[in-house]
């Protein structure tokens, strides 16, 4: 059991903790997860110029690389990973420092799980760049790749599963400790994040392990689309949001310190990270809106389920501008809006998650419209989705990841970040702006013209149509070379921030709550019941539609090569 000291809430080894600072051994590992993330960031970002230009009829691909595998190892850099190794980099920094530091054999199953999934992604890497595995990152049949590209994903999932072990053994050493006190904020978004992780890799692995891999090598002739499909859009479907939960992590519990302010409502937060655990992982249905043989209500019921993560948006948008104009008034400002002007502009590390809260806004509201059936009849495989995805993943999760950088790298690398990196980080960000606001504006139009997503350029024999969609894809290739630009900078500044900026100490930025917030109720500790009502909620979502699926089962599918 661990000493506590002077009536305090701190253990010994927590005290020394943030008197010495970042534990080394603990900074060794984020950093690791930090370098791979924004190599696969910089490697990713020159794939989508390239995928950008293409589209725009800019640039022909020469014989040897084809536009299918440039798409597929792009998702797979940044949707796979960049954003996940981001996150375990950042959630483990901040179990570090907010539970005195990690665990011996935690630190042990956080290598574990890097090299798995390291070596993972190297099988992954090899069949795409044979053309073996050109299947786009949805990978997801009748397309079929190479049996070593399913491999390396399963050895992905595993390494998540390692990490999220590790997480769970620190959370839960912490807890034996400190019996009665509530998990500090950071850590409680980490313990839903990796719930829904485990959560949302366990669909993705039974598709893989007993679906795809046995037909991909040929052990059986035919395989069930229908059933494969839907265990890859529950994964899907929850990927997404859990990158976007690491966000509001920050945006909750990091920018409200950064701007001089106090966390909104310490009971909201922890049910906000209740609610989108419970409800995250239901809905990938409406992502099948327009597949066969499944039926309207079965899809609807999905429909409803993605439409209600709405309400803990809501929630978060109503608490962000609460802290903004609190914290605003309290600097001087006056009249209506006078709060607004004495935010700190100027700071990458408030501009850049501010942006991507205010991307928000369109991002969920263009998801409304795909998860509505008429809607998405119009958009549905459009490049509309492409730029929705764009939005939501690429504004609203990554500038707030750029925006967490610019003070974790500096604060586990025993640096500070310096005002002129600070200034090159604004530039960055707008930049950033308005490279993907071009892009995605671009596809969302050029997507409601009918332009096709997933395609390479052609200009279908001549067609008007597609001719019309040409200056749309001319403003998407600009801006995926702003983009580019952007990320050269972004990639700069992590590893400069990482080994070349002054020594100091950088600050672990947690926001304190409100002096005068109500008490925290216990009940948003059991963690037990909320993983009960998220099964319950999936059961309820998926039993029955994939029992159909299994029972009357269409006619199975050969594994095609379309490339």
């Amino acid at each position: 059991m661990a000493t506590i000291l002077n009536n305090s809430d701190l253990t010994f080894k927590e005290k020394a903790n943030k008197v010495l600072g970042v534990n080394p051994q603990d900074a060794k590992i984020s950093k690791s997860y930090l370098s791979v993330a924004f190599i696969a960031l910089l490697l990713g970002g020159l794939l989508g110029l390239v995928q950008g230009l293409n589209r725009a009829g800019l640039l022909e691909l020469p014989s040897w690389l084809n536009y299918y595998q440039v798409l597929t190892a792009h998702g797979l850099l940044l949707v796979v990973v960049m954003s996940a190794f981001f996150t375990i980099g950042y959630f483990y920094a901040g179990l570090s420092h907010e539970l005195g530091g990690l665990l011996p054999k935690v630190r042990k199953m956080a290598w574990v799980g890097f090299w798995t999934k390291i070596f993972g992604i190297v099988l992954v890497v090899i069949p795409v760049l044979m053309n073996e595995a050109s299947v786009m990152y949805t990978f997801y049949p009748p397309m079929a790749a190479h049996p070593v590209f399913y491999i390396g994903l399963a050895l992905v999932v595993v390494g998540i599963w390692i990490l999220a072990a590790g997480a769970f053994m620190q959370v839960a050493n912490w807890r034996k400790n400190h019996k009665g006190q509530h998990l500090p904020i950071l850590s409680f978004f980490a313990t839903g994040v990796f719930i829904l992780l485990v959560g949302a890799t366990a669909f993705v692995a039974v598709e893989v392990l007993f679906l795809i891999l046995p037909w991909s090598l040929g052990w059986v002739d035919t395989i069930n689309v229908m059933v494969s499909r839907t265990l890859f859009w529950a994964f899907g479907h929850t990927a997404v949001n859990i990158w976007y939960l690491t966000a509001v992590s920050a945006w909750y519990v990091i920018v409200p310190k950064i701007i001089g302010g106090k966390r909104w409502s310490d009971t909201l937060t922890r049910v906000v990270v209740i609610a989108l655990v419970i409800m995250n992982i239901t809905g990938g249905f409406h992502h099948q809106i327009i597949d066969p043989g499944i039926l309207p209500a079965v899809k609807f019921l999905h429909v409803f389920m993605s439409l209600a993560i709405g309400f803990p948006s809501l929630m978060t948008a109503w608490a962000m501008f609460a802290v903004f104009e609190r914290t605003g008034r309290a600097k001087g400002g006056k009249g209506a809006l006078g709060w607004f002007k004495k935010l700190p502009w100027g700071d990458v590390r408030f501009l850049a998650p501010f942006i991507a809260m205010a991307a928000f806004i369109p991002a969920g509201a263009g998801g409304i419209v795909q998860s509505t059936n008429q809607l998405d009849q119009v958009v549905h495989n459009t490049m509309w989705v492409v730029g929705h995805f764009h939005l939501t993943l690429g504004m609203s999760v990554v500038m707030t990841f750029f925006g967490i950088s610019y003070w974790l790298i500096p604060h586990i690398s025993g640096r500070v970040m310096t005002k002129g990196m600070n200034k090159l980080g604004v530039v960055q960000t707008i930049i950033w702006t308005i490279g993907m606001v071009l892009m995605s504006g671009s596809m969302h139009t050029v997507g409601l013209l009918g332009s096709p997503r997933r395609t390479s350029f052609s200009d279908y024999f001549g067609s008007a149509q597609a001719a019309g969609w040409e200056p749309f894809m001319m403003v998407v290739g600009i801006g995926a070379t702003l983009l580019l630009v952007a990320v050269i900078i972004q990639v700069y500044a992590a590893f400069n921030m990482m080994f070349f900026a002054p020594k100091g100490v950088t600050e672990f930025p947690i926001a304190e709550v409100e002096e005068n917030a109500s008490k925290t109720p216990v009940w948003t500790e059991r963690w037990g019941l909320w993983v009960v009502l998220m099964i319950l909620v999936i059961a309820m979502a998926y039993v029955l539609p994939l029992t159909d699926m299994i029972v009357n089962a269409p006619p199975g599918s050969p594994p095609f090569k379309t490339w």
